[in-house]
């Protein structure tokens, strides 16, 4: 019942949900695209729609808001955070940036609008690493906010004047280490795939390191038929629906939870989505000054291909 009101009113209104791959099977059923970061943003900036409902954490809705500041763009749940981007208060940035004026400022699109303003290009673990390769060998460049992608990223390139800023995610710093090894040992023909936010111990045990795109392409052109999943368990979802003849199995945090949940993106429910799009708020409203300065970031993340 509460589907179809939600179909109703999106073609009543004109209006375009987009989902991340994290959020649940009932929120990534109603939606019209459904993506991580990188192709939501893409997205977001090719829709003639006249209202854009973003299915995910603030960050990504406001992206979609600097992207597109013509069109309403609505978020069913405003208060559905990111650690990761709560972890790099744009005021401290801005102190920490000063410190190495010469640097390229590299930001990860998990961050306020603030800091996206005060970034020069920002990336996405989809294309992190090209972002990276795009910058002179010699430009130093400080990475933020999360220390695990840019640890990877640094090891991977073997650049050493890479500056991170320390933050994390809650998620991918939660799987625990010897629970995975026991699941491979288990299920010894299984290939496990590696979310890049995670800590270099963890990552350390994949197969593949890569986004949520690139894991799911991966598990599509793989022999394998099982695979040990190590990033947050909404993307099960979208990996059964594709590849039903495969085994997914979600790797197991440090407690005793079976697998690893983002809360933010759990608050998205169908019964705030319908709420959202009858009231058409809460709203995205932004600075237009911050929104200018963080679209220059984004438009050079797009722009990199």
């Amino acid at each position: 019942m509460l589907k179809e009101k939600i179909q109703k009113l999106k073609k009543e209104k004109g209006a375009v949900i987009l989902a991340h791959y994290y959020t649940s099977k009932d929120v990534q059923e109603v939606a019209d695209f459904l993506g991580d970061s990188l192709a939501l943003s893409i997205k977001a900036k090719e829709l003639d729609a006249p209202i854009i409902l973003f299915a995910g954490v603030n960050f990504m809705a406001e992206t979609a808001k600097v992207l597109c500041p013509d069109k309403k763009v609505l978020i069913p749940v405003p208060e559905a955070g990111c650690s990761l981007a709560e972890s790099c208060p744009a005021e401290e940035f801005a102190k920490f940036r000063k410190r190495y004026p010469d640097h390229t400022v590299v930001s990860y699109v998990n961050t306020s609008v603030g800091v996206k303003a005060l970034t020069d290009v920002c990336c996405t673990s989809t294309n992190a690493l090209k972002i990276v390769e795009s910058i002179p060998a010699g430009q130093p460049i400080i990475f933020g906010p999360d220390r695990n992608l840019g640890g990877y990223i640094r090891k991977v390139t073997g650049r050493e004047n890479m500056i991170l800023w320390d933050g994390s995610c809650h998620v991918h710093e939660k799987f625990s280490l010897d629970r995975i090894r026991d699941l491979k040992a288990s299920h010894p023909h299984a290939k496990t795939v590696v979310h890049p936010e995670c800590p270099a111990e963890i990552v350390e045990e994949a197969d593949y390191v890569g986004s949520t795109a690139g894991i799911l392409e991966y598990c599509g052109q793989s022999q394998a038929q099982e695979f040990i999943v190590v990033t947050e368990s909404g993307i099960l979802v979208e990996m059964r629906k594709r590849y039903p003849e495969k085994v997914f199995i979600p790797a197991p945090s440090v407690h005793e939870a079976a697998c690893n949940e983002c809360n933010y993106m759990k608050m998205i429910t169908l019964e705030n989505i319908l709420e959202c799009l009858e009231s058409e708020t809460p709203e995205v409203l932004l600075d237009e000054t911050i929104r200018a300065a963080a679209k220059r970031s984004i438009d050079n993340m797009i722009s990199v291909r």
